[in-house]
């Protein structure tokens, strides 16, 4: 099983969270991206933009926090953070 954690921020509180599952035989990268797909809607945010910086952090730490600078519109909130807390062995 895959999990994926998402949680909002502002001022050091979280503002919401949702942990998302997939079970497919897909690849590690189409499960992030679709569960980033599902976190998007159930938040009701625009798609954030994986910079150089972003791909880099999450490669390294499997978290990573996508600010006001990822996002295209405004966001009410200070950053998304969004970790793998599961993998499949």
């Amino acid at each position: 099983m895959f999990r994926l954690w998402a949680r909002t921020f502002k001022d050091n509180h979280m503002l919401q969270d949702t942990c998302i599952c997939d079970g497919s035989a897909d690849t590690r990268t189409h499960k992030i991206f679709r569960a980033l797909d599902e976190i998007c809607v159930q938040f009701d945010l625009g798609k954030p933009i994986w910079l150089d910086k972003t791909v880099k952090d999450f490669k390294r730490h499997n978290k990573v926090r996508f600010n006001q600078d990822n996002f295209i519109e405004d966001i009410d909130f200070d950053y998304l953070e969004i970790q793998v807390i599961e993998e499949d062995s």
